[in-house]
């Protein structure tokens, strides 16, 4: 469970993460959408938790292929970033050199 503390309703702010699975087809190519998201996540408040590292499945047949998890302050500020221009610009990219499943899901 992840938790931010901000000083606001008794100390504890519901933080939003983007979970994505994405099954890169053209890894060089996908490096241009990788340092280009990167900017624009930043820019809109998010950083990365998770990023492509090794994992594991414990239970179940899901067999992702690269995991990412980022975490953005509000729903609101990770979808701000998701409809960004900035990002808009990259999206393309990954759309052309991966296959992904994205899922936005709110902290507790």
């Amino acid at each position: 469970m992840l938790l931010r503390v901000d000083g606001k309703s008794g100390g504890r702010s519901h933080g939003c993460y983007f979970i994505v699975d994405a099954d890169v087809k053209n890894p060089q190519a996908y490096e241009t959408d990788k340092q280009a998201a990167a900017a624009s996540i930043a820019q809109n408040g998010g950083r990365y938790l998770v990023r492509g590292g090794k994992h594991e499945v414990l239970e179940g047949d899901w067999r992702p292929t690269r995991l990412v998890v980022l975490e953005f302050p509000t729903v609101d500020a990770a979808k701000r970033w998701y409809a960004s221009d900035e990002y808009n610009k990259v999206k393309p990219l990954r759309l052309q050199h991966a296959v992904g499943h994205l899922v936005l899901v709110e902290g507790v």
